[in-house]
């Protein structure tokens, strides 16, 4: 697989930790883009690779493109005729982006008209996980296309878990956001609560983790609610997207979702109060006494 050129496209802390673990396997890199230039030339500087000035350079110089980019729109604007698929036929596009499950499938069927090939390599991580090469993947698209390129995601995941057809790893990665992101809330309301009430939050985190309460964001985001450090990971912006695909997907299939409702007005009203880019334990800062007045 090293001998698999590859460009990646989206070079924020995922982004960008994805092209330095495939570069420490050996793999050839050889091309980046980013809207913010000044980001692909430094990553392209450290990786030794191009900072593409256009889409379209991209896909000329790499067998295999990794799209990491933030939303549905953004998705949309790199898959046009004059930008990635400009002479497409033959790439393949593995998007680990979190979007809608329709938009997935229409980059797949505009890929498939270029002759192009793509997957949804869905990401239930954070950052450590991207650079150390843990991730945990999801992957949605053509098996054999996942198979050609299953060396190469070995590379970068822990775990792979193949879902199935185009947008259905979108499907699960939306919903594996929806319970992380209403369990965050419960664990930032139970806090607050307990802050309320006087109780010694370090007893009652540990209380939490040895009862029904315990959880994995019990694990990641506690210490930051309890010590007000939201240094971004997962921003409170991504955590009122991904509810609301969620929150979408259950309209659509008729199915009433109130907690996840509630949750991300929480992100939303975040967003509103300039919060939006701290990371999602921050909504620990509307459920503790004090800290929103």
């Amino acid at each position: 697989m090293s001998q698999l050129k590859i460009g990646v496209v989206g070079l924020g802390r995922m982004g960008a930790n994805m092209a330095r673990r495939m570069k420490d396997c050996g793999h050839q890199v050889v091309v980046v883009h980013d809207v913010r230039s000044e980001v692909a030339a430094s990553v392209a500087d450290e990786l030794g690779a191009n900072a593409a000035a256009d889409l379209a350079e991209v896909t000329a110089a790499a067998d295999v493109v990794f799209t990491v980019v933030t939303d549905d729109e953004a998705m949309r604007s790199i898959f046009s005729t004059d930008a990635l698929l400009k002479d497409a036929e033959g790439t393949v596009f593995i998007n680990c982006a979190t979007v809608s499950p329709a938009v997935h499938a229409e980059v797949g069927e505009l890929c498939e008209a270029h002759g192009a090939h793509s997957l949804e390599a869905c990401m239930a991580s954070s950052i450590p996980q991207a650079r150390e090469g843990t991730l945990y993947l999801m992957i949605g698209g053509d098996p054999e296309v996942f198979d050609r390129v299953e060396p190469l995601l070995k590379d970068l995941a822990k775990s792979l878990s193949y879902i199935g057809t185009t947008g259905k790893a979108a499907q699960v990665k939306a919903l594996v956001n929806m319970v992380m992101n209403i369990n965050t809330a419960a664990l930032a309301e139970g806090l607050g609560l307990g802050a309320a009430l006087g109780l010694d939050l370090e007893k009652l985190c540990e209380v939490f983790s040895q009862t029904g309460a315990n959880s994995r964001v019990l694990e990641t985001d506690s210490e930051d609610m309890l010590a007000r450090d939201h240094d971004c990971f997962f921003s409170a912006a991504h955590a009122a997207k991904d509810s609301g695909i969620a929150n979408d997907l259950a309209k659509q299939a008729g199915v009433e979702v109130p907690l996840s409702l509630a949750t991300e007005a929480q992100y939303r009203r975040l967003i509103e109060l300039g919060k939006g880019e701290l990371d999602k334990s921050a909504v620990a800062e509307l459920t503790f006494p004090g800290r929103n007045e």
